[in-house]
């Protein structure tokens, strides 16, 4: 059996049909290659060794940014679940104001009837509805993210407000105009002054987030170097 290939743990070799095991029939040696070595001489293979990542720790920053963004998504999820009750309202405004702007711009074509202005109403209303639900969901996601320090939560929620910050620009410009460049209709000064309060502190948050991703690293958790990885691996006992 010497010349006979062994497998890399040394418990099996090619018979040059299959693999066969190395060990005696009574169990008590092994053949190595060379020799019949009793089996409680020989050392078990030694596993492959991995040194561990570097670990991260908490910084003065970590315990803030994560109550600030787990309260930002609190308040934006009270937000959402609230605005059906007083949007509602405005909604049926938008409505009717959108049927006499039709009615006036053709005054030979008959308004629509009571039943479909009142099936549109309870659609846009089904559809705020389920638009608050699931801003509900994504913030409660967003909390335990928060709170749990997340990886990718860490992301997503510094692409989404860097993507708020689009908006801030649009808020204030319908603000002072009084009127949504989108749909032409007047808008609740109240609601834009929310809009505009909810991107300027989107806008510090991103700000923050973005500083402490890069001086330290997601939730600035920074890594600790005094603790380095093993160079190798310790000794079998």
């Amino acid at each position: 059996m010497a010349d006979l290939r062994l497998s890399d743990d040394g418990l099996f070799y090619w018979d040059g049909r299959q693999w066969v095991t190395t060990l005696s029939p009574d169990g008590r040696f092994r053949w190595n290659g060379s020799a019949w070595v009793p089996v409680g001489d020989m050392a078990p293979p030694a596993p492959h060794y991995q040194p561990p990542a570097t670990p991260r720790v908490p910084t003065p920053w970590t315990k803030p940014m994560q109550y600030a963004v787990a309260a930002w998504y609190v308040v934006s999820g009270l937000f959402a679940l609230s605005a059906p009750l007083w949007l509602s309202g405005q909604m049926n405004d938008l409505m009717n104001q959108a049927i006499q702007r039709q009615t006036s711009l053709n005054p030979n074509v008959s308004p629509p009837p009571p039943e479909f202005v009142a099936t549109m109403t309870s659609m846009m209303s089904g559809i705020l509805w389920v638009s608050a639900l699931a801003g509900v969901a994504i913030s409660t996601v967003a909390v335990i993210g928060a709170l749990k320090r997340w990886t990718w939560m860490f992301y997503v929620v510094l692409v989404l407000f860097g993507l708020g910050i689009l908006g801030l620009p649009v808020n204030i410009v319908t603000l002072l105009s009084g009127r949504s460049n989108l749909s032409g209709f007047n808008m609740p000064p109240g609601f834009i002054w929310l809009s505009i309060g909810f991107g300027l502190i989107g806008t510090a948050l991103f700000v923050w987030m973005l500083v402490a991703v890069i001086r330290y690293g997601p939730w600035a958790m920074a890594k600790n170097v005094d603790q380095p990885a093993l160079a190798t691996p310790p000794p079998a006992s």
